[in-house]
């Protein structure tokens, strides 16, 4: 069969979009794999999905697949680019989309400049939330990597995520520590790694470890998770300009039982269809 789709990118963190509103597919893990691979498929970071929504309150559904073909709950950079996709192929008129997620309802606006701002809820930092074996909640827990300790807060965005502060994201173990600390058996569910360099109260530059990808140009629940991190230790101020590879994301939170607030670019690169 013949499936369309659209390629899109959240600051370089990119992202096939498959409308199943419209079109019926069925991608298992082996075909999501096959179509990320950069040179013999169309290539990737996460594929999404738009589907009908399973509660009458909600517009759409929202799923994310990582290259490896996992299905995770969340991805922030992904969820912009879901707001213009549906926006651009017409699937609704409104601004203002109301989308499930496996990691919980997001509240996606549209601004008139192609900016969109997502409501990410409220982040969880109860160890079993996350998920994390650990006996206590903490925002500075520590991990024996490989005879190397590592320290650590960890939370959850809808998907697990751990943040690790670092002097420069230049010369932060992104590539080597990363991957240890994503598969660490602390983590039962596997865990998104960001390596924080705090430059100001307002300002952090930030690089993600992405499970079931590697690393990322981008990465919005990473960023979201290091400004809570950074805000409950008392680091930074309640709106944060977060630097990545691929560009800067807004950031907002008013503390505990408060929604993050991120705002940042979707673009389309290209539409097309393949034969699957």
């Amino acid at each position: 069969m013949m499936l369309h789709f659209t390629k899109m990118h959240g600051l370089g963190n990119d992202f096939m979009v498959v409308d199943l509103v419209t079109q019926r597919a069925r991608l298992d893990s082996e075909r999501i794999r096959t179509l990320a691979d950069r040179r013999f498929g169309i290539g990737f970071d996460q594929l999404l999905l738009v589907e009908p929504p399973s509660r009458p309150d909600m517009d759409f559904r929202y799923r994310i697949f990582n290259a490896d073909g996992s299905e995770v709950e969340n991805c922030g950079n992904g969820a912009r680019c879901f707001a213009r996709f549906v926006l651009d192929q017409r699937l609704t008129a409104r601004r203002e989309i109301a989308v499930q997620t496996a990691g919980g309802n997001l509240l996606l606006k549209v601004a008139e400049d192609g900016r969109v701002r997502v409501d990410m809820g409220a982040p969880r930092f109860n160890p079993g939330d996350i998920p994390l074996t650990a006996d206590g909640e903490s925002h500075a827990y520590t991990l024996d990597v490989d005879g190397e300790t590592v320290t650590m807060d960890a939370l959850s965005m809808g998907n697990p995520h751990a943040v690790i502060d670092v002097e420069s994201v230049d010369h932060a173990p992104v590539t080597t520590l990363g991957p240890r600390v994503e598969t660490h058996p602390c983590f039962p569910r596997r865990v998104n790694v960001g390596f924080m360099e705090v430059v100001s109260r307002q300002h952090v530059r930030l690089r993600v470890f992405e499970r079931g990808v590697g690393e990322t140009l981008a990465c919005g629940t990473g960023a979201c998770a290091a400004v809570v991190s950074g805000i409950r230790r008392g680091l930074l101020d309640q709106h944060v300009d977060v630097t990545l590879p691929g560009g800067t994301l807004s950031i907002e939170w008013a503390g505990p039982g408060q929604s993050v607030i991120m705002t940042g670019p979707a673009e389309r690169v290209f539409d097309g269809r393949i034969v699957i």
